[in-house]
């Protein structure tokens, strides 16, 4: 079996749960803006691009104020959001194996940090890529390879951790493996039909495979 030395990990849906308090935080600015409001499935769709570059789309007369009341609103009521149990004690094992550690998400910058410093695992991570430090937005796989080259990782020592086809499909191009979790993931089906090199229903399952491969 693999013995991984670098994991890299998404943020929503994968480490947190944080989709309601993103879902409710666009929704804040549409109604507000555009007087309209968006099923999560709609805004789920939109996903992919920083929220930075969807509120410019939305509000480009008003990108400025949109933005500050995205983010305030977001950090606000980010007790909406929380780590799904069990993710401490993964990440507890990990840093003790002296695994390296990386996020790559599509996240911005400002949205991530927020929640990583809210939720207490901001110093877990060697690495931090968000959707602001790449130029092409998953499933590019620019974040895995930046943390690749950072390093100096061989390939078959990284294992990327995410929830969405993006992840599986920028793993891929990087020439990585892949854990699949389905525990809150919006697009369960797509990612089962995907087929991820692993596959995880809970954290707990998570939990007894990373202590064998690492």
């Amino acid at each position: 079996m693999e013995k991984f030395t670098g994991i890299i990990f998404d943020i929503d849906g994968t480490l947190t749960s944080t989709n309601e308090l993103i879902f409710a935080s666009f929704n804040h600015i549409a109604e507000k803006y555009l007087q309209k409001q968006f099923t999560n499935k709609e805004i789920a769709a939109m996903f992919g691009p920083t929220e930075d570059v969807i509120l410019k789309q939305w509000c480009p007369d008003n990108y400025d104020a949109a933005r500050k009341d995205y983010y305030d609103f977001y950090e606000q009521n980010h007790s909406m959001a929380d780590l799904y149990p069990g993710i401490i004690e993964i990440l507890d094992i990990l840093k003790k194996r002296k695994v390296l550690l990386s996020i790559y998400t599509g996240k911005g910058r400002g949205a991530s940090i927020i929640t990583l410093k809210k939720l207490k695992i901001y110093d877990y991570f060697d690495l931090i890529i968000t959707g602001d430090e790449v130029k092409e937005h998953k499933p590019s796989p620019e974040g895995i390879t930046l943390f690749l080259e950072k390093f100096s990782l061989p390939k078959d020592n990284v294992l990327m951790v995410g929830d969405s086809p993006a992840d599986i499909k920028a793993s891929r191009a990087a020439g990585v493996k892949v854990a699949s979790v389905i525990w809150d993931a919006y697009a369960k089906k797509d990612v089962i039909k995907l087929n991820p090199d692993y596959l995880f229903n809970s954290v707990a399952e998570l939990k007894e495979f990373l202590k064998q491969v690492v």
